[in-house]
């Protein structure tokens, strides 16, 4: 039996891997608005897809998306840093 279901899944996972995550992902996501609600959800999904985004660049080494990312974080706190 527990042989079965493992052969059936192997079989999914090769033979329809992109609807069978799909489905998985589908049914996290139904669960997370269920049990979370929906605006927590919503935010967590956006989160992984900027360490998404983050991660792919570090992959890649980018170093001019990083240069650009710390000019624009200094010139947004720079009107704070001199109150201060």
């Amino acid at each position: 039996m527990k042989e079965d279901i493992l052969n059936f899944i192997k079989y999914q996972l090769k033979e329809h891997c992109g609807r069978t995550i799909g489905i998985v992902i589908g049914f996290i996501i139904a669960l997370s608005i269920l049990v979370f609600g929906f605006f927590s959800t919503l935010f967590v999904i956006i989160c992984m897809g900027l360490g998404l985004f983050i991660g792919n660049k570090i992959d890649k080494s980018d170093s001019e998306f990083f240069e650009d990312l710390v000019y624009r974080i200094q010139r947004l706190l720079s009107p704070f840093s001199r109150r201060w």
